[in-house]
């Protein structure tokens, strides 16, 4: 039974995570027993909300809206997370025009994945403290914290991390601290023009 993940009152584990190594050596409850900060509840909504939103995908299914949310994986997906909040931003895997970089970050802010400084942040900090107690999505909570349960608990991040101080090459750049303070109009501004272009089907196969 070590291999098997136990979920009582939120998450309790123990044991190892199936599949992995990773031995679960801590307990923090998702859902019951914890502080709900309004961010988490935004978050969990907004989340809820696309998980609900993409059931319609079979009934809204047309090739135009297809290949729109192809192509919109490819940019947002590919170019604006991989290539540049990851390899770029995160990393330093590679260098690019300035232009180039802000372009391939604001595709990024799209994607629904927070802002370049959040991510990068957090990213720096996993890799910096890589399945450990200091790690921001700490497998040693438990699976399903590492996956996501982390995202609508701020306050584990608060805990740690709120002043963010690996990131200070992004901070002292003007683009991405505007991001940061507006990156909420940025989302809305998107999925308002991907409705007026194509209506709720590309809303459904672009946005979510």
């Amino acid at each position: 039974m070590s291999n098997l993940i136990t979920v009582s009152q939120g998450v309790k584990d123990s044991g190892k995570i199936l599949l992995s190594n990773v031995t679960v050596t801590r307990k923090r409850n998702l859902f019951i027993g914890r502080t709900w900060r309004t961010l988490d509840v935004k978050m969990g909504v907004g989340i809820l909300a696309i998980h609900l939103l993409a059931l319609f995908a079979p009934f809204t299914f047309t090739w135009g809206a297809f290949w729109a949310g192809f192509s919109s994986y490819v940019l947002r997906g590919i170019f604006g997370v991989t290539l540049s909040y990851h390899r770029n931003l995160a990393h330093h895997s590679l260098k690019l025009p300035k232009w180039l970089e802000y372009t391939f970050a604001y595709l990024g802010v799209l994607s629904f994945q927070r802002d370049p400084i959040y991510w990068v942040s957090m990213h720096r900090y996993h890799h910096q403290y890589v399945d450990s107690e200091k790690d921001p999505h700490s497998p040693t909570f438990g699976f399903w914290f590492s996956h996501m349960g982390w995202l609508f608990d701020s306050g584990y991040i608060l805990e740690k991390y709120q002043e963010r101080k690996n990131v200070e090459d992004l901070k002292n750049q003007v683009f991405y601290k505007i991001i940061q303070r507006s990156y909420l109009l940025h989302i809305f501004a998107f999925s308002a023009l991907v409705y007026a272009f194509g209506g709720f089907t590309y809303l459904v196969w672009v946005v979510v």
